[in-house]
């Protein structure tokens, strides 16, 4: 079939503004049919990431052409598998950026999150079945960690999508399958935050915002937050944060028992390192360039007996965790909603992240429509 999706045609090398260069080609493109064990959906949003951002800017090199975005609600249009027993068309859907296959180790052992058959199918732009089904005049178009999102249409494994109720707006619901798995989860699953903890936030993006509203949630005390934009420490205040610093006010702040840095940036994780009580617990979300090497010392991690964890996709289980987080939003527990910056049309999209990279938006979402 055809769709209309955003293409990446080179990783690295855009000149900013993004808006006037445009590097990515919102353009037409072939689908193929899904195959078994893979659904086709219709994206009804799809929220914009860094992940996506540092893909475009070469942070995160992939192969191209790729059709980028990661974060999306959808609904089921066509079965690969017609006998399929979890999934049937017009099922609403959130869809996750890492398939997980269920048979290797990590599978098994209940930390799927660091599956080696997704993890390779991402990083090779193809699904988890193997091969792409999107194509530009016969040529192949790679995946964007199996969902490609910013697009009218995908086809995706069933592994990437997580059934949810029909009455979760999708501008919402998008945001559930990045932001908040990840920044919730680095929080209640990785860091495994207890009640009256303090809790110290690095960076307020969609990602950081969703650590401190977890944080909120899980009865951290006192939370704060660290972000050069006014306006964002105002809303982390706002969703539940006793204080709100710029960055060069970092310094002077308590230690804490648990530090979540989503910055991506070496520099900042070492800064959240030190930010850490002796015996406290850090963790990172961030994604810096491969290129960058974190410097402690390391005798702390003895003397200090401090704790660094990496966190991808916030240690989550997605088919567990989706579904519990939409029910604490419901609940008013989680207000997701307040991430939400804008609603914008597939075709605002190279503008939206110049936006994203100045760091003047949380979340940012596109309806892609038929």
């Amino acid at each position: 079939m055809k769709i209309t999706a955003a293409v990446l045609h080179a990783c690295g090398g855009h000149q900013r503004p993004y808006g006037a260069g445009a590097p990515l080609s919102v353009q037409p493109l072939d689908l193929d049919p899904p195959r078994a064990g893979e659904l086709l959906v219709r994206i009804d949003a799809a929220g914009l990431c860094h992940s996506d951002l540092s893909v475009i800017n070469g942070d995160r090199p992939r192969p191209m052409p790729m059709a980028l975005g990661h974060e999306a609600a959808a609904t089921v249009v066509a079965l690969g598998s017609p006998d399929d027993r979890l999934f049937a068309v017009g099922d609403r859907v959130v869809l996750v950026f890492l398939p997980a296959c269920g048979e290797c180790v990590p599978c098994q052992s209940g930390e799927a999150y660091l599956c080696p058959n997704g993890a390779a199918a991402n990083g090779e732009g193809r699904l988890l079945n193997g091969g792409v089904r999107l194509h530009d005049a016969g040529e192949p178009v790679r995946h964007h960690l199996g969902v490609s999102a910013f697009a009218s249409h995908a086809v995706v494994d069933r592994r990437s999508a997580v059934k949810i109720d029909s009455d979760v707006q999708p501008e919402i619901a998008a945001l559930f399958g990045c932001a908040v798995l990840t920044g919730v989860g680095a929080v209640l699953n990785t860091a495994g935050v207890r009640t009256g903890e303090s809790l110290l936030v690095y960076g307020l993006g969609g990602v950081g915002l969703s650590a401190v509203l977890g944080a909120v949630a899980a009865g951290a005390q006192p939370v704060t937050a660290v972000d050069p934009s006014p306006e964002k420490r105002a809303l982390a205040l706002e969703l539940g944060a006793a204080r709100a610093v710029d960055p060069s006010e970092a310094a002077e702040l308590p230690k804490a028992d648990v530090v979540i840095e989503t910055v991506g940036r070496a520099a900042v994780l070492a800064q959240a390192y030190a930010a850490a009580r002796r015996g406290g617990r850090v963790v990172t979300v961030g994604l810096p360039n491969p290129a960058e090497m974190l410097s402690i010392p390391a005798v702390s991690l003895v003397a200090d007996a401090k704790t660094l964890m990496g966190s991808y996709m916030g240690s989550s289980i997605p088919a567990r965790d989706i579904p519990r987080y939409i029910a604490l939003w419901k609940a008013g527990r989680l207000p997701v909603d307040r991430l939400l910056s804008s609603v914008n049309p597939l075709s605002a999209i190279n503008g939206l992240m110049d936006e994203l990279a100045d760091g003047r938006a949380i979340r940012q979402i596109v309806v892609p429509g038929d």
